[in-house]
């Protein structure tokens, strides 16, 4: 992929269709090129059924396994979603412009609930168990309706997300992307050697010359999109990754403190617990009383 291209992904559904549905399987995924790091003026719902993954949605990281439900709103940068899809899992992804059905459309009286959420759906919201349940089937049922039926189905699930008070703001600090397309395209080049390098040192030098910068320009860059600096970001890739491997593996937590990057067991100790507000050995006993 050239990574030179800025990463505005253009959406186009179907001829004679308003919304874009599509539903991936185990194993479907081969062969399509997604940019890693991306955002439309689209909104899009998520469901992920059976599968596991890292979230990477505007300043938000964390990791899910078995399923989630999504909604991002207008130009969130975010990542794809699954790792893994199991046996029986699915994706579906819907995506449609927040005027698909006319400018004025959502600022009616009964649509109030809908336009709100909207608004607030550009922090992206994660939906808990209870919404997951109750309109999970009914979100990868679009896949095969047409037409005007699709278009009711999706308005019911819409209306569902907003009665929902199950739900998390993933980016509830307020901290939004700026997501210029020539932005869009240097942080891609930047994730992507994090995502496939954070289990090593990764040296400020060798970084600011991934996107041709002098180190302390990279620093104030860097800072100035993302809210953060980027060894904080680096750690957080760790600590996510330490998530993922606490929950689906058996090894112990020294060993999954070096498998992710750290040299250094009581730092790693320390970020977790900032990071997740407890320590690794409570999180993983806490997962193992879970009932997914």
């Amino acid at each position: 992929m050239n990574t030179r291209k800025p990463t505005l992904e253009k959406i186009s559904p179907d001829f004679g269709n308003s919304i874009l549905v599509r539903k991936h399987k185990k194993d479907s995924y081969k062969g399509e090129k997604k940019p890693f790091w991306h955002f439309h003026p689209e909104i899009e719902l998520v469901y992920v059924n059976k599968g596991q993954g890292k979230r990477h949605i505007g300043n938000h990281l964390s990791y899910f396994n078995n399923s989630q439900l999504l909604l991002l709103g207008s130009n969130l940068p975010h990542n794809g979603f699954t790792d893994r899809l199991t046996v029986n899992g699915s994706e579906t992804l819907v995506q449609f412009r927040p005027e698909f059905l006319g400018d004025r459309f959502f600022d009616i009286p009964e649509m109030e609930a809908i336009n709100k959420m909207f608004e607030l759906s550009k922090k992206g919201i994660l939906f808990g168990v209870k919404t997951k349940q109750k309109l999970g089937k009914k979100i990868e049922k679009l896949n095969e309706k047409e037409g005007f039926k699709k278009i009711l189905i999706l308005l019911e699930v819409l209306h569902g997300l907003a009665k929902s008070e199950d739900y998390t703001i993933l980016n509830a600090d307020g901290f939004a992307f700026e997501t210029e397309p020539q932005d869009s395209a240097k942080i891609d080049v930047i994730f992507k050697h994090v995502n496939q390098n954070f289990q090593e040192h990764i040296s400020l030098d060798e970084i600011a010359s991934k996107v041709s910068m002098t180190v302390p320009a990279f620093c104030r860059y860097f800072k100035k999109v993302t809210g953060k600096t980027f060894t904080k970001l680096v750690n957080e890739y760790r600590i996510v990754h330490a998530t993922k491997l606490l929950s689906e593996s058996q090894m112990s937590i020294a060993d999954v403190s070096f498998e992710c990057g750290f040299n250094n067991f009581s730092h790693f100790n320390k970020l977790f617990k900032e990071f997740t507000g407890k320590s690794a050995s409570k999180y993983r006993s806490e997962l193992k009383l879970m009932v997914q």
